[in-house]
């Protein structure tokens, strides 16, 4: 494998066998080495191989954080992947190590950054905080350095972003978003929803891929599934008329339209989370 760049002592760019571009980490792998010279493959650690738009960016990011900082993001990653068995985008290893860096720097400098979405985090992204705060452990015990419950958030909000694979921007509207839709479902039934529950679990789940739809402005199904729209109505009205609501919610603040097979399949799951007629429903959606 030859060397396409010396990006630093430990980050190469290289050529795989079917001659694609990769980044390469190992300690030591570029050091005293230059453009064109074989690549010692035993010194290895991580190869990434991206899209060609972020490769630059990779390199970029690599080539001036301390070396052990990549090695804490790659162990966080993995963590997440195996412990958590969530399946992220390949931008995880660049927008999570950037952050990680940026932690460490704002901490070193005793600057403090209050996560405004912690609440909205916690209550709606428990999984992916639980991640988060498995990565605070990770950084404590590779690092010494203990970061705050907020960063937890933010490591959470990157995980999210990784899952969904949407821009950065519009995925840390989604937690503000789901607690504006429980609120609409809570308003409409006239109480507090039962967050123990496995049917609150799995609409926040059904939100959670809804909302990833939603902010990359995919359309889900068509407006052909007439039969299932009139079952729903008629079987279920109160629950279709939240899931309208809901719908008239995104198309005014995020100009997105909800299609007729969407509006359906919430409705489902909203009467199932609204404890009223659950007996009637039988199938999943």
């Amino acid at each position: 494998m030859k060397i396409l760049k010396v990006i630093n002592n430990n980050v190469v760019s290289a050529c795989d066998d079917k001659g694609k571009e990769i980044v390469v980490m190992g300690k030591g792998l570029g050091f005293g080495k230059k453009n064109g010279d074989i690549l010692d493959e035993s010194k290895i650690e991580k190869k990434f191989s991206m899209p060609d738009e972020s490769v630059s960016r990779l390199e970029e990011i690599l080539k001036d954080i301390p070396y052990e900082y990549a090695q804490v993001a790659n162990r966080i990653i993995a963590m997440v992947k195996e412990k958590f068995d969530m399946k992220l985008s390949k931008i995880i290893y660049i927008t999570l190590t950037d952050h990680l860096n940026f932690a460490i720097t704002r901490y070193k400098k005793g600057i403090e950054v209050e996560n405004a979405l912690l609440w909205e985090i916690k209550r709606f992204y428990q999984k992916e905080f639980e991640a988060g705060k498995e990565a605070l452990e990770i950084i404590k015990k590779e690092l010494g350095i203990e970061l705050s419950e907020d960063e937890a958030g933010f490591f959470a909000i990157h995980i999210l972003n990784a899952q969904i694979d949407a821009d950065m921007m519009q995925t840390i509207n989604i937690p503000g978003i789901t607690k504006d839709i429980v609120n609409i479902v809570g308003y409409t039934f006239g109480r507090e929803l039962d967050r123990e529950s496995l049917y609150y679990e799995r609409f926040i789940t059904h939100i959670k891929h809804f909302l990833a739809r939603v902010v990359k402005n995919e359309v889900y199904g068509e407006d052909t599934n007439d039969r299932l729209a009139i079952m729903v109505k008629d079987e279920f009205p109160k629950s279709y008329r939240c899931a309208l609501r809901i719908r008239d919610y995104l198309k005014v603040s995020k100009k997105y339209n909800v299609s007729l097979e969407e509006i359906s399949y919430l409705t489902i799951h909203i009467q199932r989370l609204s404890g009223e007629g659950q007996k009637d429903i039988h199938k999943e959606s």
